[in-house]
């Protein structure tokens, strides 16, 4: 092309075992299609699939391409990845060459597209772009550092920057145990032997990042941040390499990022290697922040299903590394949560699955429970044939037992323990009102969700105390909370306050201490409770205002 080609890159959003791409994150992969067209020679336009549906037409544009598909859907607070029909009504507009990646370029509705990337649309594009056969390929190493580096602007353009946006930075693809096939559901060993990005080019990357204005990271991307760096790369078992893990975090650390999370961990090599993996877990504690979740492939406790789809580790070995890991990570840091915890995974549908695979798995969260122990999120969701048809038929009703059970009898008592009734969680960035409750996140991987019963103002952090929980969400008020500048809807929030006394402490305030505020409530119990949860005058502030 003569002149310079207009490239339109729309985001509607990936949601991957190992690339989170929903609001508030931005997935490495649009970054990277971002720089793979600029370093082609094209002008790109960012859009996302949320400014699309506020009404932002769609620019013409030489070359369309669009990122779509979520292989392991969840419960998004107030985004979701573009819809199918979205997808069809979308690629009808679009003028030029077209290309989709992500699990959607499979759909039916991908079929207006020119082509239907299914391995690294980046590589894909560029290879176009060039003027070369359009094939499937994975990027080079040099390709994947330049592109990041190219694509990294595109981040300033996401409706959600500079906050609470979290921009993933990948450390290294493929997976240690693509000799043996990995795991039969996932869709990483197929990528081939593991491809390392050095701290090096991770921590250039990341300082372009903060040049930009980013204040949150996340490096995801692998299928075990144990084992990035080890040069072990054809055992299936690395033996961890502390030395790179400290180098690449240590360097982040200094950068000052607000937040820096991780993500998976394989529960068999912190069970292997038990002095190694504890070094870098000391280094994860100490360098990123705290709230930070190690999410563990346990996938399920019976050795039968492990056999049958050569599943990574052992239901040993994962209470051995949640043990390593409440060890390590357990005390409390400066967001109000621990700084870092373990997560599980669980896939129910997979071959080999019986009635009693669902009392193994029970008996194993039983066991973490009872031992004290604590995990942070438990995922539980069915299998998807991404790689290949698995032949269980999925028992709907035990399934949807076996997730109750679990939220009640599991998850419940492991909230109460994690986060204890008057916990401040610092900096929780309220993001949706949903009638008069007000719902936020801290920043991190799996942020716990929170809700307040009144109105805040969104877009702004607030330091939250808690109150009361739910099976996976958690109640709280705003801390410092003076009673005497509240409104009727916030004094009703208060434990043991209800509309009435809430009334009341309005109309018959200020009170001047709690002997004073015995004018209204005549219960010495729920006095003494609220001297956990309130003052009678503004502190002074603790933190410089933003």
């Amino acid at each position: 092309m003569s002149k310079i080609p207009k490239v339109l890159l729309i985001d509607g959003y990936i949601d991957d075992p190992a690339a989170l791409g929903v609001p508030p994150y931005i997935s490495p992969m649009i970054r990277a299609v971002a720089g793979a067209a600029v370093d082609a020679g094209g002008e790109v336009e960012y859009m996302t699939i949320d400014m699309i549906r506020k009404g932002v037409p769609l620019p013409e544009a030489d070359v369309n391409v669009v990122l779509s598909g979520n292989t392991v859907p969840g419960k998004y607070l107030r985004s979701m990845p573009m819809s199918l029909k979205e997808l069809r009504e979308i690629s009808r507009k679009l003028k030029g060459w077209k290309l989709i990646g992500g699990s959607s370029a499979y759909a039916p509705e991908a079929q207006n597209f020119d082509f239907r990337i299914h391995q690294d649309l980046a590589a894909s594009l560029y290879d176009g772009m060039m003027g070369k056969e359009v094939d499937e390929r994975y990027r080079t190493l040099d390709e994947w550092n330049r592109w990041m580096l190219l694509g990294a602007d595109i981040v300033t353009r996401h409706q959600d920057f500079p906050e609470p946006l979290m921009v993933e930075l990948e450390s290294y693809r493929g997976c240690h145990r693509y000799a043996s096939g990995g795991c039969a559901f996932c869709i990483e060993p197929t990528k081939g032997r593991p491809l390392m990005r050095s701290p090096e080019d991770i921590l250039a990357e990341a300082r372009k990042l903060k040049d930009l204005g980013v204040r949150n990271v996340r490096i995801g991307g692998q299928t075990c941040i144990i084992s990035y760096g080890s040069e072990d790369y054809d055992s299936g078992l690395p033996r961890p390499n502390p030395a790179q893990v400290r180098r690449l975090f240590e360097g982040l650390r200094d950068m000052g990022f607000d937040n820096i999370c991780v993500d998976n961990a394989n529960p068999a090599v912190i069970a292997t290697y038990p002095e190694e993996s504890e070094e870098v877990l000391k280094i994860l504690a100490d360098c990123c922040s705290s709230g930070n979740v190690l999410a563990l492939g346990l996938e399920s406790a019976d050795p039968a299903v492990g056999l049958a789809n050569n599943l990574n580790s052992t239901a040993e070995q994962v209470l051995e590394a949640v043990r390593t890991i409440n060890r390590i990570g357990g005390e409390r840091g400066e967001t109000g949560l621990p700084k870092i915890l373990p997560g599980l995974n669980l896939i129910c549908g997979l071959d080999g699955e019986t009635a009693e695979t669902y009392r193994m798995d029970m008996d194993l969260l039983e066991k973490i429970r009872d031992e004290g122990l604590l995990v942070r999120r438990i995922n539980i969701r069915q299998v998807i044939d991404s790689r290949r048809p698995f032949n269980v038929r999925m028992n709907e009703k035990r399934f949807k037992k076996f997730k109750e059970t679990v939220r009640d009898e599991i998850d419940h008592p492991l909230l109460e323990k994690l986060v204890p009734l008057g916990t401040v969680m610092k900096d929780v960035y309220m993001e949706l009102h949903d009638g008069s409750i007000t719902f936020g996140r801290q920043a991190g991987s799996y942020p716990l969700l929170v809700g307040v019963k009144y109105k805040l103002d969104l877009d702004r952090k607030y330091d939250i105390k808690i109150t009361e929980w739910g099976a996976r969400s958690v109640t709280g008020i705003e801390y410092p909370f003076n009673i005497n500048k509240k409104s009727v809807s916030a004094l009703s929030a208060l434990p043991g306050i209800g509309q009435k006394r809430a009334v009341s402490l309005f109309t018959k305030g200020p009170f001047k201490d709690f002997d004073d505020l015995k004018r209204v409530i005549d219960d010495p119990k729920v006095i003494e409770n609220l001297k956990m949860f309130i003052v009678f005058e503004d502190p002074p502030s603790e933190r410089p205002s933003e």
